[in-house]
């Protein structure tokens, strides 16, 4: 081998081992508009918010540089029933005049199998809670869909009007694109 190629060789490989250890970025996965869905269910009642704004930065590979940044408009929620509607959204269950979002923040993504949770905040009504939000993600070329069910308590985030149920299942399908 004679000096020159050496020397070719010696580069080539410097920018394969540079490449290797170069820092894999989360992929910037942008929400479908009006493709997703937002449902809640829980005793007598059931709807759809339809508000949701959300940044999310995922590698469904090394899931821990994750992060989930979502809000969902209250003013958007809809029973399917105008009086529940304004129920939901009085001071003594939603009070949207005060607190018009609800907000989830990751604090950490993790796979599960093969499955993932995100463990994070949520905002809601003025209160804070730590949750953990199991979800799947299927991704299918520059398409993907995130899927997750989760449940709360509406009494830990200060829901005291009459009816409310004890827990409230909510469900995520969130179509997304790179």
């Amino acid at each position: 081998m004679n000096m020159k190629t050496a020397t070719v060789a010696l580069r080539v490989f410097i920018i394969l081992f540079a490449f290797a250890f170069t820092i894999i970025e989360p992929i910037n996965w942008k929400v479908k508009e009006g493709s997703y869905s937002v449902s809640f269910k829980g005793g007598k009642i059931e709807g759809i918010l339809t508000g949701l704004k959300a940044t999310i930065l995922f590698d469904e590979i090394n899931p821990e540089k994750s992060k989930i940044y979502a809000s969902v408009d209250v003013n958007t929620i809809n029973t399917g029933n105008s009086l529940k509607n304004k129920h939901a959204k009085a001071e003594s269950a939603l009070d949207v005049a005060r607190f018009s979002m609800i907000i989830f923040e990751s604090t950490g993504i993790y796979k599960k199998g093969t499955d993932y949770e995100a463990k994070g905040k949520l905002s809601m009504k003025g209160v804070t809670k730590e949750i953990i939000l199991p979800f799947t993600f299927l991704k299918k070329g520059d398409e993907a869909v995130f899927k997750g069910k989760f449940s709360v308590t509406p009494k830990d985030y200060n829901i005291t009007k009459m009816g409310t149920p004890d827990e409230v299942v909510i469900e995520l399908e969130v179509p997304v694109t790179k």
